[in-house]
């Protein structure tokens, strides 16, 4: 979705009100007060709450991507993948927001058919890029030929979503899920 500057501004501010105070918390009244804007200039700017919705997925989309974890699989597919999956977990409070805004519209995406798409659409982008690296490091040997490439692309991604979601209520110290998430992979390449 293009948005222009204002929708830009306006769509961070409804997610940092997702993040703060639920999906309920977010209309054009508390974004315009947040905004130290009327809700007229709101709606002007999202002719509906769907389309403030839209962007808010949008601005989502483009702000959850993880740091640079260097070149994808390398040096081994085990440590990218491990360090990859650290790094959109919910271990400080900038990630955490993310996950509350994600887990909000994922919650969604089983009502509003335009956000399941998004998300769907999201997802197959991610598993297509990991599968394609699983089966480079079958071909580099790194990997054993017996290991399905979709398949650990997948369950990488429901592993990622599960413990994201588990750790908004139960926290636990990042060495011990570091632990946790290298086993997983470990157990996911073999």
């Amino acid at each position: 979705m293009d948005l222009t500057p204002r929708q830009t501004g306006l769509a961070d501010v409804a997610l940092a009100l997702l993040a703060r105070d639920g999906l309920a918390g977010v209309t054009f009244r508390t974004v315009a007060a947040e905004a130290g804007l009327s809700v007229g200039a709101v709606q002007k700017a999202f002719p509906s709450k769907n389309v403030m919705l839209a962007a808010m997925v949008s601005r989502l989309r483009a702000t959850a991507a993880s740091a640079a974890l260097g070149e994808p699989g390398r040096p081994t597919l085990h440590g990218w993948l491990t360090e990859l999956l650290l790094s959109v977990l919910p271990l400080d409070a900038v990630r955490r927001d993310s996950q509350l805004q994600a887990n909000a519209f994922s919650e969604l995406a089983a009502y509003d058919p335009a956000i399941g798409a998004a998300i769907a659409a999201s997802d197959h982008e991610l598993t297509s890029q990991l599968a394609l690296l699983v089966r480079r490091s079958i071909g580099e040997g790194e990997v054993p030929s017996t290991v399905d490439p979709d398949a650990v692309a997948r369950l990488w991604l429901a592993l990622a979503q599960g413990l994201a979601s588990q750790l908004l209520y139960a926290p636990r110290p990042e060495g011990a899920v570091r632990a946790d998430v290298a086993l997983a992979v470990a157990k996911l390449l073999r």
